[in-house]
């Protein structure tokens, strides 16, 4: 990751744009603070992943009484 402050982007911003696109993470800061990342859009350029049916499996949760009437709607129903 580079930090660089908003005059540098200023200056460089073209040079700053070619490295997120070549993978680095521009982070500009203000006053030592980040406020803006620079990144690239991986679908744009190339990156994508292809689709892996069941990789969240394990990751969501249900509740058993999901699908249950709720109490606080029980004078609508």
């Amino acid at each position: 990751m580079i930090q660089v402050t908003m005059q540098e982007v200023e200056k460089n911003v073209l040079q700053l744009i070619q490295q997120a696109i070549a993978g680095e993470e521009i982070v500009v800061l203000s006053n030592n603070l980040p406020v803006v990342k620079f990144s690239a859009i991986k679908a744009l350029n190339g990156e994508r992943k292809p689709r892996v049916p069941g990789s969240a499996k394990g990751l969501i949760h249900m509740a058993d009484d999901f699908d249950d009437p709720l109490e606080d709607f029980a004078e609508y129903m």
